[in-house]
């Protein structure tokens, strides 16, 4: 098998066996052979490869492990576009914190992956470099909006993936693609040197081949940042220590309003199933209710854009990017230089967040969705005082084909329907492959978290992963 198809976990207990220079190589061929059909990757690094030479000697947990990261986290020198025409050009003049982690974890950046216009997405379509498509149907989307780090991953371009959550952004590409995702929860992981999308959202978490890899990947990542007023100052644990097959006694909450109209049928019985498997190893499951589950939608679209419309106000062709030539005056600079740069789902939130932050409609809109956000919360709250974690299905639907949901903005919305109320209430929560539907296409099961209990999703996704073959599977490229 060539060192491609490894995970990060199998390549680091075979090192003895492997030359790390050639993980690299066989990845960099991959996506030689593969990414034109699959356009995971907006930018390759080959200068990796002269950097990958010396680390066959060198320490560090991910020496020699390519990762791929996603075009919204700043790296030193390189391109940082965030899929979008107004910040073409544009090369960061630093290192995010989690890349600076990377690199001295010895890990190979492999470059920079495609992703929906400044995350605005789910399907992986808006991005102004073109689409990503699904490696296992390259008909469909790979989802989004980190739809090219978890591409590049399901198609073993590379090893270990970067990706942001903001909605679902992680989960639900990494549901649709066969991987596992993880948000973690707001705060763990620092978000200095990433493009802000909704600031009291985001999160950046490792999209990847196996829950060990996660687990791998978050000790690099996780930490407190003093540059990042959001980072929260508690102790890491090793994750990789929560990696045990045990499940017995635990309580597993059932959202009943997660398993409502809407949700594809061969989805649920996938969910079901996978339940089924967790209550044979010891777990207890109890039906919970997240009775605000219902307003989380709304809620989003009015807060998201809202904090979109505010971060993107800096975009105006005068410090970087994009820029008009030949603009009369400042006006004419600012509006033609965004209303060429811009993409029209970005476009589209820009004006739906200044809509709801104007005068007459800020109580009415965006106040009201501040304290439904409250509740959504308080129901979390009072769920895990009877169960451990909740686990729900990821995406209400597999993998939907390109162009199905491009021009009805909100039958795509409703596609993270089950993964927005965990980043409105700063919750962590993993995505973990359950099965396959009559088409082939993968399936992904929600795991929901305590704060700061990523742990527990790591112990329950690993026990639920080892004892199936969904991970093992690949698509047939």
């Amino acid at each position: 098998m060539k060192p491609n198809y490894l995970s990060a976990g199998e390549i680091l207990k075979n090192k003895h066996n492997l030359l790390l220079s050639d993980v690299t190589k066989s990845c960099i061929e991959r996506i030689d052979s593969v990414d034109k059909d699959i356009k995971a990757f907006v930018r390759v690094n080959r200068d990796c490869l002269k950097q990958v030479g010396s680390t066959d000697s060198k320490g560090g947990i991910l020496s020699g492990i390519p990762v791929s990261i996603k075009d919204n986290i700043c790296v030193k020198d390189e391109l940082t576009t965030c899929g979008s025409k107004i910040l073409e050009g544009f090369k960061s003049p630093y290192d995010a914190t989690v890349i600076e982690k990377l690199k001295g974890a010895g890990a190979v950046l492999l470059g920079k992956t495609n992703m929906d216009e400044f995350a605005f997405g789910s399907s992986c379509e808006t991005s102004y470099y073109g689409p990503t498509y699904n490696p296992w149907d390259t008909s469909r989307i790979p989802g989004g909006s980190s739809g090219g780090s978890a591409a590049s991953v399901a198609a073993d371009e590379t090893i270990m993936a970067l990706g942001s959550d903001t909605g679902g952004s992680i989960r639900q590409p990494a549901s649709l693609c066969g991987v596992v995702g993880l948000k973690p929860t707001y705060g763990r992981v620092s978000r200095y040197g990433l493009i802000a999308f909704a600031s009291s959202l985001d999160q950046i978490g490792p999209i990847t081949k196996s829950v060990e890899d996660a687990a791998i990947l978050l000790n690099v990542i996780a930490g407190y940042d003093e540059r990042d007023s959001t980072s929260v100052n508690m102790e890491v644990p090793d994750y990789t220590k929560s990696l045990a097959k045990d499940v017995k006694g635990l309580k597993i909450g059932i959202p009943k309003e997660y398993f409502v109209e809407g949700l594809d049928s061969e989805v649920k019985k996938a969910v079901v199933d996978a339940l089924g498997i967790l209550k044979d190893m010891g777990a207890d499951t109890i039906e919970i209710s997240l009775a605000h589950t219902e307003y989380a939608l709304s809620v989003y679209y009015i807060l998201a854009p809202a904090e979109a419309s505010s971060n993107l106000a800096r975009f105006d062709g005068v410090q970087y990017g994009f820029r008009v030539k030949d603009p009369e005056n400042l006006i004419e600079l600012y509006k033609k230089t965004r209303s060429m740069g811009f993409g029209r789902e970005a476009k589209r939130r820009i004006i739906l967040g200044t809509y709801s932050l104007s005068s007459g409609y800020y109580d009415a809109y965006y106040l009201k969705a501040l304290k439904v956000r409250t509740l959504i919360k308080k129901d979390f709250d009072e769920a895990f005082k009877i169960c451990d974690c909740v686990i729900t299905p990821t995406s209400p639907t597999c993998a939907f084909k390109l162009g199905e949901k491009l021009n009805n903005p909100l039958d795509m919305y409703l596609s993270d329907i089950f993964t927005i109320p965990a980043n409105l209430a700063g919750l962590p929560a993993l995505s973990v492959p359950c099965g396959f539907n009559r088409e082939g296409l993968p399936i992904g099961l929600q795991i929901i978290g305590k704060p700061f209990n990523e742990e527990l999703l790591f112990r329950v996704a690993y026990t639920f992963e080892q004892s199936t073959e969904f991970h093992k599977k690949k698509p047939n490229l």
